[in-house]
């Protein structure tokens, strides 16, 4: 399916997971892209973006707006949310002997070390390393940084950097990607971990409801999720 000129990828789970895993058993670069309806605004507006987020090897759905417009096109669609694709991800790499680097925005609620320590405790066999980045000089640092990650030998790259940042950061890999086999960015999903955000319960999850959970944690987010929700159903909707 198609909405505002993306591809999304529409496999079961299951079958994304085989893909995934069978990506990282192999030698080459990979991205996936978890794509809600705030990204395909942006991509809308941003001809950058737009590009970025075509280039990704899967654009995973994550997001219930998406879900809904695929019903209103009566398109069953398969949303898998980044935050528990980033989570068997990381079972899979601790069971198999992957290492992850995980590169972390500084102003952001949870730090490196937050992150390390909680990564450490759900799954202790885990190697990972990462560092905090002040994504405001990420230019000036992206060598640097760059360099940290190809020398810890990690075969999993998350970014936490938001929107567009994280994925021009995982794609710019593509090139030179190292040791990286599979990269995503990851958004707010670090802060589940640390336990900085607590995440919806299961139940309002599966009705579409994550969003009303978050305003209710993150009264700031009005305005995000009124993109997210109404803004961008309206968009989907006039698209067709």
């Amino acid at each position: 399916m198609q909405l505002f000129g993306i591809t999304l990828d529409n496999l079961s789970r299951d079958d994304a997971l085989k893909r995934f895993l069978a990506w990282l058993s192999g030698t080459s670069f990979q991205r996936i892209a978890t794509v809600n309806p705030e990204f395909l605004l942006l991509a809308n507006e941003d001809q950058q973006f737009f590009s970025c987020l075509n280039q990704a090897d899967y654009r995973v759905i994550d997001g219930f707006g998406i879900v809904i417009v695929g019903w209103l096109s009566r398109t069953q669609l398969t949303r898998f949310p980044g935050a528990d694709l980033m989570e068997v991800l990381l079972g899979s790499a601790e069971k198999n002997g992957d290492s992850v680097f995980v590169a972390v925005r500084k102003d952001g609620l949870s730090s490196y070390g937050e992150i390390r320590a909680a990564l450490k405790i759900q799954y202790p066999r885990l190697t990972v390393e990462g560092r905090d980045i002040d994504v405001k000089h990420l230019d000036s640092l992206k060598n640097d940084v760059i360099a940290d990650i190809h020398a810890s030998r990690a075969n999993i790259l998350f970014c936490n950097f938001g929107a567009p940042e994280q994925e021009y950061f995982v794609e710019s890999f593509r090139e030179n990607p190292g040791s990286i086999r599979l990269a995503m960015g990851v958004g707010g999903s670090f802060d589940y971990l640390t336990g900085k955000i607590v995440r919806a319960p299961h139940c309002l999850r599966a009705v579409g409801l994550e969003w009303l959970w978050r305003l209710i944690q993150q009264p700031k987010r009005f305005g995000r999720i009124w993109s997210a929700t109404i803004v961008f159903l309206w968009r989907s909707m006039l698209n067709k």
